[in-house]
């Protein structure tokens, strides 16, 4: 199971509170066990679902470890949720130029979403302990989620290297309808949404579909916004792209159609770098001129928000 504030709890997995006797998970893992084999017509993503979620609560240690915010494995602590802190680079590549603050917005979002949830007056030794947040409501677990998605996305798009320039947080309206990165390349000109919405999603008719999806068409939400920006800026994108953890896409890389002149895809975070640096098939390299042109409008024009 992904460790992700809007991902489902080993104890959702297996049906029980998190108050649950060892008895109770036991007799519960043993239930879902035989429900979801897939050799008795059950689901084999639960199957293996079922299983992750006994190896990190199984044992009263690990389920002691899981419950004060770690991973659930004394071999492997719980990955902060903290705003990451400077952290010493590991080599001396060139970097692409950046601006703006990934994830910077989601964060405050988040912060004002607990105070209110919590209840103003009380304070809150650590908005991002584990415990806390797995009891929130969904939307606030979904905004941090998010919030970790775009930093892990710009992380990838920092190692880009020299010759790419990315704006995150841009602005195109009110600040939920903001562009999460917008990043230009010798490839071309993509906007770009990162999303977690805590388990698999699906393609149909050109949008991601499920149930953590919902109502919303996050496709369709970002051509809209990347055609702000085109009108005001007079540029034009060559891809809009939808980012998604590794897991939760059933292929690396998915086309899902044109929309507004612009082709649509949906990426695994991991393959997202060569994504970009191949650029889609049968389009030619932006030249020197026409990249210096798109990066000037694009300099004078964004905003962030």
């Amino acid at each position: 199971m992904p460790d992700s504030p809007i991902s489902a709890t080993p104890y959702d997995v297996l049906g029980v509170p998190p108050t649950a006797t060892d008895d109770e998970l036991r007799k519960a893992y043993r239930r879902m066990l035989r429900q979801s084999h897939p050799d008795t017509g059950g689901d084999a993503a639960l199957f293996v679902a079922v299983q992750q979620a006994w190896e990190r609560v199984g044992t009263p240690t690990d389920r002691a470890i899981y419950d004060r915010g770690g991973s659930g494995s004394s071999s492997a602590p719980h990955a902060s949720w903290a705003t990451p802190g400077s952290r010493p680079r590991q080599d001396t590549r060139p970097r692409a130029k950046a601006y703006g603050h990934p994830g910077g917005w989601r964060r405050q979002r988040f912060l004002g979403m607990m105070r209110e949830w919590v209840g103003r007056g009380t304070d809150i030794d650590d908005p991002y302990d584990p415990t806390l947040v797995r009891r929130a409501p969904q939307e606030i677990r979904h905004t941090l989620a998010d919030a970790l998605a775009e930093e892990a996305t710009a992380t990838m798009l920092a190692d880009l290297g020299i010759g790419w320039t990315v704006w995150h947080d841009v602005a195109t309206g009110a600040p939920e309808e903001k562009i999460d990165h917008v990043v230009l390349g010798p490839t071309g000109l993509y906007a770009i949404l990162s999303e977690d919405f805590g388990e698999p999603v699906r393609v149909k008719r050109g949008e991601l579909i499920g149930a953590a999806v919902g109502d919303h068409r996050p496709m369709h939400e970002l051509g809209a916004r990347a055609k702000t920006l085109t009108r005001s800026m007079r540029v034009r994108f060559t891809a809009l792209v939808i980012v998604l953890p590794d897991d939760h896409l059933g292929e690396p890389i998915v086309d899902l159609g044109p929309l507004r002149g612009a082709a649509t895809v949906a990426v695994r975070r991991s393959v997202l770098p060569g994504f970009l640096r191949n650029g889609l098939q049968g389009l030619d390299l932006v030249d020197g001129t026409q990249l210096f042109d798109v990066r000037t409008k694009l300099q004078a024009g964004i905003h962030f928000v």
